[in-house]
């Protein structure tokens, strides 16, 4: 009996297989990390929403198609080479990046002309198969435990909500999220990388939010239990009513405050983070761009900053410089994101 046909057969499906789960997860650690960092006293962090990073088509979405904004693959490609040469531009120690679709668009990333052979690409699958979003790194850092994910849910609106939500209640989780660890400069650092509900102004989005950073908070909480300094970043899809942005949005929630360490049920603050956001100027603190008139221009006036990244005291005192990244116009038919990155340097001296 001839074996090969069945062997090349098996073959084809291991590959199959290993490749499609690249495609989905890619959360694990070496054994032994590395950093890779060309200046070991200096930590660059950017936190960048990349706007439907997908390349292999997803159904759900119908992306690249007419469910996103990349209509054919062609696009997707070209908007994926803008995003490289942005990164290429900041040139990040840790990059975290919403709106990827997997570990294929991180390798893609990582094939670009220019990109560095420092990084290493990271994500942890969600469970957001509407959209197939989800949330990845890359990183001249590997980080010490494999990227993970809780699966907590709580339900909403919650006690003490400002919402104003008086629909059906219910429950929800973090869909898109990953939490992971660093060990740097003598530092413990925990890492959580996340991106929230959309639309900051409804008020079913707005009680659900307020649950999605109620189940982030008690990570946060554990890991400053254990005396960790605390990296939380991302698109939170909500303002800062104490770091006000460029256009003075206040939410309607009280997301950033639960993240910054506020109890829902006790309104007392169970610990303190700090918006990167404070040491902007107040008329640099926009991240994304809504087109409100549809004219397909965008005017001061349409931007608000709804990606943060929120620190520890002590990773807060060794920033040396905090901006926004808005060095591209945004405009329909652009093919870069319609959100900035935000970009932190910290002493690790």
């Amino acid at each position: 009996m001839n074996y090969l046909p069945r062997f090349f057969g098996l073959l084809l499906f291991v590959i199959a297989k290993i490749f499609t789960n690249a495609d989905t997860q890619c959360s694990i650690t070496p054994s032994i990390p590395s950093d890779r960092r060309s200046n070991s006293k200096s930590l660059r962090i950017v936190q960048y929403n990349t706007e439907w990073l997908f390349i292999d088509y997803y159904s759900n979405s119908d992306c690249p198609g007419n469910g996103c904004t990349w209509k054919n693959t062609s696009d997707a490609n070209i908007h994926l080479s803008y995003v490289a040469d942005v990164i290429n531009k900041l040139n990040p120690d840790i990059l975290n990046i919403c709106e990827i679709e997997g570990c294929d668009e991180l390798h893609y990333l990582l094939e670009s002309p220019n990109i560095s052979n420092e990084y290493a690409p990271y994500l942890k699958k969600g469970t957001d198969t509407a959209t197939g979003q989800n949330v990845g790194i890359l990183t001249k850092i590997d980080p010490i435990v494999d990227l993970y994910r809780t699966e907590s849910r709580i339900s909403y609106p919650m006690i003490n909500s400002k919402c104003e939500y008086v629909g059906t209640p219910g429950t929800t989780g973090v869909s898109k999220h990953y939490i992971t660890e660093y060990a740097i400069a003598n530092m413990k650092i925990a890492m959580i990388g996340a991106h929230l509900l959309a639309f900051p102004t409804d008020t079913m989005r707005c009680a659900e939010r307020e649950a999605q950073a109620s189940v982030l908070q008690a990570i946060i909480y554990e890991y400053i239990q254990q005396k960790y300094e605390i990296i939380m970043l991302g698109d939170f899809n909500d303002f800062d009513e104490n770091v006000v942005d460029a256009n003075n949005n206040i939410p309607i929630s009280q997301v950033l405050d639960i993240l910054k360490g506020k109890s829902m049920d006790t309104q007392k603050q169970l610990y303190q983070l700090y918006s990167v956001a404070q040491l902007m100027q107040k008329k640099t603190r926009y991240t994304d761009w809504y087109d409100k008139n549809n004219d397909c221009k965008s005017s001061p006036s349409e931007f608000s900053m709804i990606d943060h990244i929120l620190v520890s005291e002590n990773i807060n005192n060794k920033i040396t410089n905090a901006f926004i990244y808005q060095g591209y116009d945004e405009y329909c038919g652009k093919y870069n994101s319609d959100h900035y990155p935000v970009v932190i340097d910290i002493d690790t001296e």
